[in-house]
């Protein structure tokens, strides 16, 4: 047996051992009811025996008793009533509750259903009979076990987000573990590669074929770069959002041009915003390209920047397939995709470049399916 099919087991024995405790735990408390409403039972027995003694009793000797008897129970509810369900005496009740003939009436119903009644026989023609409910101890009883098992829930719950959390902590080390060990990977190639262009250019190679590597080097320079930070603090910039954001564009917009329609809007001054220029740019990208998914490649996308006083908001739509309301949370959950291919990390990581390393919001503003979306960040400027 491996480890984690032993801790498989473990966790399954720690379960039947649980539920074993919470089972025990209801019949105990059940058990325990039971044996209480006995004795109540047999309490409310003697109490209707001293009540037909005292009503019998023919000289004051024979009354004592009785009389101690009656005057003992302090905990008990009861109501005692003729034959024709008037009522004659309580005990342990509001007295006011008589003065309301309806109330009254509505409370004699509740005890005639909490337990049997006990019939007093005066006499020949002469019945009184005592309707109780439960002391207050053992209606306290029965909700124990209901507050157990809510408490034994709550700290099962309470360990199930401690190991869950746990777990992700520990899947969040291993994605940044890899995502670091493959920009280095990718370092190595990569200076190979620039060390060739610098021979192509001194071979007097065609000048736009070298540029045009020169810019795949670049752009892998910085894809090595995005996936070296993650699991790290960036370093925030005051940067100007309007100029970064417009890089970003143009770059996907000399990619994807011809197939998709690309509009950017924003003001014609700087917006200043704490920013780490890689991240901001994968952001940027992954909306985008997210975008174009959503399209099947062919549509519009526009890039909208919006200044407020104290925040700016980037607005990103796309006329594709849009998205249910009901997934508009579930779209940033990491392995969330309804692509063929991919690992559904592109949003998750975008919620947590926006969220947790610029401390900012970002959401699905507004989608309609087959009609478009748009995503919306909100960054705080630098006043």
């Amino acid at each position: 047996m491996n480890f984690s099919e032993r801790n498989n087991t473990v966790r399954w024995i720690l379960v039947g051992l649980s539920f074993l405790i919470i089972v025990l735990i209801l019949w105990n408390t059940y058990t325990l009811v039971q044996i209480f409403k006995n004795e109540e039972r047999n309490k409310m027995e003697l109490w209707a025996t001293a009540q037909k003694t005292l009503q019998n009793a023919t000289d004051d000797t024979e009354v004592d008793l009785p009389l101690q008897i009656l005057t003992n129970n302090g905990t008990i509810p009861t109501i005692l009533v003729d034959k024709n369900d008037s009522i004659l005496s309580i005990n342990n009740i509001d007295e006011e509750i008589l003065k309301d003939s309806v109330k009254s009436r509505r409370l004699l119903q509740q005890f005639k259903t909490a337990n049997n009644k006990i019939e007093i026989r005066i006499d020949k023609n002469h019945f009184q009979y005592l309707y109780y409910t439960n002391s207050p101890l053992l209606s306290q009883l029965k909700y124990y076990p209901m507050a157990l098992i809510t408490i034994i829930f709550l700290f099962g719950a309470l360990v199930y987000n401690y190991y869950r959390t746990n777990k992700i902590s520990s899947q969040n080390k291993l994605w940044a573990g890899m995502a670091k060990e493959t920009a280095h990977q990718i370092g190595t190639p990569l200076s190979s590669l620039i060390g060739w262009v610098e021979i192509m250019k001194a071979d007097n190679v065609d000048e736009s074929t070298v540029t045009e590597i020169e810019k795949d080097i670049t752009r892998l320079q910085n894809i090595t770069e995005r996936f070296s930070k993650i699991g790290s603090e960036p370093n925030l910039e005051e940067r100007d959002l309007v100029a970064e954001t417009q890089l970003a564009y143009e770059y996907l917009a000399s990619r994807f041009e011809g197939q998709v329609n690309f509009h950017f809007s924003a003001p014609d001054y700087p917006i200043l915003v704490k920013l780490n220029p890689t991240l901001h740019g994968w952001t940027i990208e992954n909306l985008v390209k997210n975008a174009i998914d959503a399209m099947r490649g062919r549509g519009s996308i526009g890039i909208f920047i919006e200044d407020g006083e104290y925040y700016t908001k980037i607005k990103i739509s796309d006329t594709g397939k849009g998205i249910p309301k009901n997934q508009f949370n579930k779209i940033f959950e990491p392995g969330y995709t309804t692509k063929k291919r991919g690992w559904g990390l592109g949003l998750s990581l975008t919620k947590r470049i926006v969220e947790e390393y610029h401390k900012g919001k970002i959401r699905v503003l507004h989608s309609e399916l087959n009609k478009g979306t748009t995503f919306q960040i909100i960054y705080k400027k630098c006043i």
